[in-house]
């Protein structure tokens, strides 16, 4: 087991401490997030999915995505709400970092945590690896996925493909391989780079358990120990302090919500479309039978008219007009 611990490589490391810090400070992040958002003090861009992701990961982010917006010319967003949101998530990430970190420590690594401020320590390491390594992968994702695009374009161009892209492969199915030409480049550069960013903090971890003084407790008893940092001394306490900051920001969520509701913008309005009247066989039988009767009399008035036409006609021809009459006195 000793050994197991000494060989852990610093990708497990780092991710051992990373992910779960990263959910552990989503919830509490995430109310603050959507309070902003409901206040309307910030307002995302076509990026949301990957702005939103950036910010609830911010122990990585908190300084390289200025640092991105800056470099390369990407807003993820606009309003104070952005920054705020970053702000708020620096405490808690710290919070979670010592948390996780101490946890880590003790169970995976059977070491002492070196300092009582495991967070904060745990905290500008990763917030520096981010600031110099996040700007790059960012680059270097956005080059390599460029340059996948161009070449799935000239795949397609290809004279030994040219047959096979414009008479027997449609549109559809043309656009859905290109897309999984350069979406598996770009993600499996984005998954190598991100290994080694992770990698990065993890030595820097290693290096830290290495100074740490190995844990005098059995495995039973670590367990009791860190089973007990997670509990508060006032659990009553912490208990309405919860409850109280669920009241509060549910009362504050609602109370700004009707005002500060998004409307769509004016040249975005979709046009008014009334809804269908619910079908009534019934009545459609009804208006069906109307239909034929009119129809009916119209064509029996038709044929009427046609009759009285031909009798006239008929009549017209019995007596020849210009004929001279008989006289009737000559013998």
């Amino acid at each position: 087991m000793a050994e197991e611990r000494d060989s852990m490589s610093p990708t497990k490391i780092g991710f051992g401490i990373l992910w779960p810090a990263c959910w552990s400070g989503i919830p509490i992040k995430a109310v603050f997030a959507v309070i902003v958002m409901t206040m309307g003090l910030v307002h995302f861009e076509g990026r949301f999915g990957l702005a939103f992701l950036m910010l609830l990961a911010s122990p990585v982010t908190v300084f390289a995505a200025p640092i991105i917006m800056a470099i390369f010319d990407t807003h993820f967003g606009e309003g104070i709400g952005l920054p705020l949101i970053f702000g708020v998530s620096i405490p808690i990430d710290i919070w979670a970092l010592g948390l996780v970190g101490r946890t880590f420590f003790l169970e995976r690594l059977k070491k002492e945590p070196p300092h009582d401020g495991l967070g904060f320590a745990i905290w500008w390491r990763t917030a520096l690896i981010g600031t110099g390594f996040l700007p790059l992968l960012w680059w270097g994702v956005s080059h390599v996925t460029d340059t996948a695009i161009s070449a799935s374009h000239s795949m397609a161009e290809m004279e030994s493909l040219r047959h096979l892209f414009d008479t027997g492969l449609p549109v559809a199915e043309r656009i859905g391989l290109e897309l999984t030409i350069w979406g598996t480049i770009s993600f499996l550069v984005l998954m190598i780079l991100a290994v080694i960013g992770v990698s990065i903090l993890g030595q820097l971890i290693r290096r830290m358990a290495e100074n740490a003084r190995p844990a005098v407790e059995d495995y039973q008893g670590l367990v009791t120990r860190w089973d007990l940092m997670r509990v508060p001394n006032d659990q009553g306490l912490l208990l309405a302090s919860l409850g109280g900051a669920g009241v509060v920001f549910s009362l504050l969520f609602w109370t700004i919500l009707p005002v500060t509701t998004p409307h769509p913008h004016e040249c975005c309005t979709k046009p008014e479309v009334q809804a269908e009247p619910v079908y009534k066989p019934v009545d459609a039988l009804n208006k069906n039978t109307q239909r034929l009767a009119a129809v009916a009399a119209q064509v029996e008035a038709m044929e009427k008219q046609k009759s009285e036409n031909k009798g006239q006609k008929d009549k017209g021809k019995g007596k020849p007009t210009g004929a001279a009459p008989t006289d009737i006195s000559k013998p």
